[in-house]
């Protein structure tokens, strides 16, 4: 299968399963923070959409425990950056339909939390195709290391994501069953 097959398959199957209410264990998530020495770090998060794992209950309780959260804004020639963000601060809408923060502060997290489509053993992770990830860690990683993480639901995991020259392996994946290292 191609990518664009995959994405369509994996997609159909993640909206069906949507309502499920399957969602990663928060005490887990920070739990697994602390062990790898990731406390009181900038977190980058992700404002759900299209049916991907809601994490605003995992940013919220990093957010009470004293980590910076941060969210993506969709830039022009599909350029990304994450903006400092607090949740009571208000969103606003982008053209994709998705929250984005009002903060003009550009920040560069220590943890990207970022969602999939799907996955492999190997950490390689398929997204929506635009790239906008990708693109946007090999501007970073130079900056700065960056501790990638990707969350998805267990039936997101094939054998084998087909991968090129641009696409950048995950350090983790979570999924509501397991943690991938």
């Amino acid at each position: 299968m191609n990518k664009s097959e995959i994405r369509k398959k994996i997609l159909k199957k993640r909206k069906e399963n949507y309502f499920k209410n399957l969602s990663i264990n928060q005490n887990k998530f920070l739990n697994f923070l602390k062990k790898n020495k990731l406390n009181n770090k900038i977190i980058g998060g992700y404002y759900p959409y299209n049916y991907e794992i809601d994490v605003l209950k995992i940013l919220k309780l990093l957010e009470k425990k004293n980590y910076k959260i941060s969210l993506p804004k969709i830039r022009k020639k599909k350029q990304m950056n994450f903006f400092e963000w607090s949740f009571d601060e208000p969103l606003s809408i982008s053209k994709y339909g998705i929250p984005e923060p009002i903060s003009k502060k550009i920040i560069y997290p220590d943890v990207l939390i970022m969602p999939l489509v799907a996955f492999d053993d190997k950490l390689n992770r398929l997204g929506y195709g635009g790239g906008y990830y990708d693109r946007y860690l090999a501007k970073a990683l130079k900056k700065k290391k960056i501790i990638k993480i990707g969350i998805a639901y267990s039936f997101q995991k094939l054998q084998k994501i087909p991968r090129n020259k641009y696409d950048i392996r995950l350090d983790h994946i979570v999924t509501e069953e397991k943690f991938y290292k």
